[in-house]
């Protein structure tokens, strides 16, 4: 596991020194052998307890899966980046692709730490490569917006995270998760303690993010270029529900009714921001309310705090993040052709993009969770553990998988069926890199139909 940070973190000085003509395909070969490198994790780690442990990182059933999905998305942001940038000057694509490394680094550094500080640092320094990335790179003028919706609504609630920490700290004496998991359990007294509670809470659920405090996410994914895009909607979302897994056990003792609320609001939102996606024009923005709405249900798996649960969580945000991510690339070879997100302007491309057509038809249906796709089994477990909770959630859980499948069909009529406008005729065909990208999206979801307990987590 150190061995793949090491090798992230040397690809930075081979982008800078590696002549221009090999620049993209020696990054894309480098981190697709780091991504392949970091596979065999999957096998070593036990069924209980940490693995692969050093001072201040280890591996367990619920990092790693995280851990690879991150290194198998890096290759894939700067094959999806090669159009977009190939006409800029050679320093800035260097500066792009260090960007993107960088960011692979902190979120190794996340997911493998053991230490909460360790992990609230590497937490905040994901937000810098990728506010860059958003407002240097982003397509429209209102990037400048998104970045800062996305930089203040996250150090906005991230800030009472570290106070929380310190108290916590402060009481127990160590912030080591291996250390922490037997120590005696806090209890909450006052109404302050359940501020803390909250303040716990916060930063994850903005980062998810949970409906409400969601506004930050469609600007930045619409005005993002599609490796931010990518990255946003595959891991850094996840990061929110894997911060939450991370301390739910340590504070699920306190006061079991302080996440009613939060469970409510969660599944409210995925019915409002599945009925925001059935009215969406806008084909990215469609996409990212649908992301909303998936990690809805990711957060009220994870706050109802069962073994089932947690597993359906952990199984809907690896499958979510390739599926989320596998769309935004659709959709960014739509937006290469046409130059417009808009779904009424570019329609009818089966007829000129057939096969392109295909990947579409095969991502719809994983993100209205197709069985036997990992996000049915994912959506199915957390919608057990919240009818095992309360018979009422299934009411609004029923009706968000149903508005789900009707705006996943919708978005692949729009862009797929219908006549073709006679602007589109001229279109460019569809590049093998664009075929080879889909296919590695889609192929680690397929295949986990057949061995799904590598992405258990909690109670393989």
């Amino acid at each position: 596991m150190l061995e793949i940070l090491i090798a992230t973190f040397m690809l930075v000085p081979v982008t800078w020194m590696i002549p221009a003509k090999w620049l993209w395909p020696a990054t894309t070969l480098h981190s697709f052998i780091i991504a392949l490198a970091s596979l065999p994790l999957l096998m070593k780690f036990p069924t209980s307890g940490w693995a692969s442990v050093n001072t201040f990182m280890a591996l367990d059933m619920l990092s790693t899966p995280l851990l690879i999905l991150t290194c198998w998305l890096l290759p894939l942001m700067i094959l999806a980046s090669q159009n977009h940038t190939a006409h800029e000057p050679l320093n800035r694509q260097r500066m792009f692709i260090t960007l993107l490394i960088l960011l692979q680094f902190f979120l190794i550094l996340a997911f493998s730490a053991t230490d909460i500080i360790l992990f609230y640092i590497a937490f905040e320094a994901t937000l810098i490569p990728t506010l860059i990335i958003i407002t240097r790179w982003g397509n429209q003028t209102q990037r400048l917006n998104a970045g800062v919706y996305l930089l203040f609504y996250t150090l906005g609630a991230s800030l009472p995270l570290l106070i929380a920490l310190l108290i916590y700290f402060n009481g127990t004496g160590t912030l080591s998760l291996v250390a922490l998991s037997h120590l005696e359990e806090f209890t909450l007294k006052s109404f302050m303690d359940k501020v803390w509670w909250v303040a716990f809470f916060m930063a994850f659920l903005v980062k998810m993010p949970l409906y409400g405090v969601h506004l930050w996410l469609p600007k930045a994914h619409v005005e993002a270029p599609v490796a931010g895009s990518m990255v946003l909607a595959a891991v850094l979302l996840k990061l929110g529900g894997y911060g939450m897994m991370r301390v739910m056990p340590l504070l699920s003792p306190l006061d079991e009714k302080l996440s009613y609320p939060f469970i409510i609001f969660a599944l409210w939102g995925i019915i409002m921001s599945s009925t925001v996606c059935l009215r969406q024009t806008d084909l990215k923005a469609l996409i990212a309310y649908s992301s909303v709405s998936h990690m809805g249900l990711v957060a009220g798996g994870i706050l109802i705090n069962t073994p089932w649960g947690f597993t359906g969580a952990q199984i809907l945000m690896i499958a979510h993040g390739l599926t989320s991510s596998a769309l935004f690339c659709l959709a960014n070879t739509n937006y290469e052709r046409a130059h417009s997100r808009t779904m009424l302007l570019i329609r009818g491309l089966q007829v000129i993009l057939p096969l392109m057509t295909t990947w579409w038809f095969i991502a719809s249906l994983g993100n209205l969770a197709l069985p036997p796709l990992p996000n049915l089994m994912g959506e199915l477990m957390i919608i057990i553990s919240l009818f095992n909770w309360s018979w009422w959630t299934l009411m609004l859980t029923g009706t968000g998988t149903l508005l789900t499948a009707g705006y996943s069909l919708y978005m692949f009529l729009m862009t797929q069926r219908g006549p073709l406008p006679a602007h589109a005729t001229a279109l460019e065909p569809s590049h093998t890199r664009e075929h080879l990208l889909i296919f590695l999206h889609l192929l680690p979801l397929i295949l986990l139909i057949i061995k799904p307990e590598l992405i258990w987590g909690w109670t393989a």
